[in-house]
């Protein structure tokens, strides 16, 4: 058994399944081009649009392309059910996505150069808040984000949230552009007279300025829904907190997450993993999202919009938060879907083949992924 299963909100078929409804168990995706030969090792999720990476850098998407979020289409229809191979260039030939991330309706992608490194970045989508990295209108095909990164840099890290785009280079330095109006991009720095630039709209990549917001080298970031956060080395593992205090998220902060391996945020609640096991996590609690007591240690941890994935070290799935679509599994409490103050175990290596084992999952708006990988195979 292999392949990529899904499960929670599918209303513009944005989870593959090659229909529209909701499920709250995993289910096999459908890809109507040739499945992929490599195994998948990123999910990134628009509002309504899903792009799936594999580890040579190919791309496929499903669910509403109607914004232009999923590159160049001939989908007749906005919704499509299955995944198709994603384009970015009918007439060039490009290299692999290195990385790629989404904001509600559009997708940025960091592809390699001729020499291996990703300092090309293509944008699709609409973009009218800055968040293509480029002034545009309306419904934009994929273009090349012109004058970035700098010269003799690289994109190591790419993240969105609703509508700000963060990249994080080789040298420690960020940049973002999309939304400010919260502070989500902190102090930015404008390059064109060196002067410090308010909080609002960025219609291209800007230097977050280093200061009282950011003191360290910055190795990854996360975005929340209005929110960024940096962290540093993994020694010291620094951090900051970019745009509003909702939910506690800076007031509640850690100053540092020592020997941290792993970082990701849904939109009110940030989780570090760190390299023992535990993970430290702190924002929005209302559904669940927090970790639930006696949790077990984990290898690997995933947030979506509102609700956790984890792989345990027992090798098993394991979810909690917001699962009103069913993205938590179909044990829920109330009205509202919640998994609060416990988890639910949606996959479980004692019930794969030998040889089958989960070597990756993902988490989006109110959906959920899991890759399961056979050995030598892969689909």
């Amino acid at each position: 058994m292999s392949g990529l299963f899904a499960l929670g909100s599918n209303g513009s078929g944005q989870l593959g399944l090659g229909h529209k409804e909701d499920v709250s168990v995993p289910k096999p995706v459908v890809f109507h081009c040739e499945p992929p030969s490599d195994p998948i090792v990123k999910v990134a999720a628009g509002g309504n649009h899903t792009i799936v990476l594999t580890d040579s850098g190919k791309a496929y998407w499903s669910g509403d392309s109607s914004k232009g979020a999923c590159g160049i289409t001939t989908i007749s229809t906005a919704d499509n059910a299955q995944f198709e191979e994603l384009i970015l260039s009918e007439t060039e030939s490009l290299g692999p996505i290195a990385a790629v991330a989404c904001t509600w309706e559009s997708s940025t992608f960091a592809l390699k150069d001729e020499d291996g490194k990703a300092t090309l970045l293509y944008s699709c989508g609409t973009g009218e808040q800055g968040q293509l990295g480029f002034e545009a209108k309306g419904i934009v095909e994929p273009r090349l984000i012109p004058n970035f990164p700098p010269p003799g840099t690289e994109v190591v890290h790419l993240e969105a949230g609703l509508a700000h785009m963060v990249a994080v280079l080789d040298t420690g330095e960020v940049y973002g552009w999309g939304n400010g109006r919260k502070g989500q991009l902190g102090q930015l720095v404008n390059l064109d007279d060196g002067g410090p630039s308010a909080p609002v709209i960025h219609l291209a990549p800007q230097k977050i300025g280093l200061g009282s917001e950011v003191d360290f080298k910055v190795i990854s970031a996360v975005c929340g829904q209005h929110s960024t956060v940096l962290i540093g080395e993994e020694k010291e593992g620094k951090v900051a907190v970019l745009g509003p205090d909702k939910w506690g998220l800076k007031c509640n902060a850690l100053k540092a997450v020592p020997g941290w391996v792993s970082i990701t945020g849904s939109w009110g609640s940030v989780y570090a993993l760190k390299s023992d096991g535990i993970l430290i996590a702190w924002g929005r609690d209302d559904h669940g999202q927090l970790p639930p007591p006696g949790l077990p240690k984990l290898k690997s941890v995933q947030a979506g919009s509102e609700h956790v994935l984890a792989i345990t070290e027992s090798e098993e799935v394991i979810t909690w938060g917001w699962g009103e679509h069913g993205n938590c599994g179909p044990q829920t409490d109330g009205n509202a879907g919640d998994v609060k103050g416990r988890w639910n175990t949606i996959a479980s290596s004692t019930n794969l083949p030998d040889g089958s084992q989960v070597t990756a999952i993902g988490a989006g708006c109110a959906t959920s992924w899991i890759y399961v990988q056979a050995e030598g195979i892969h689909l």
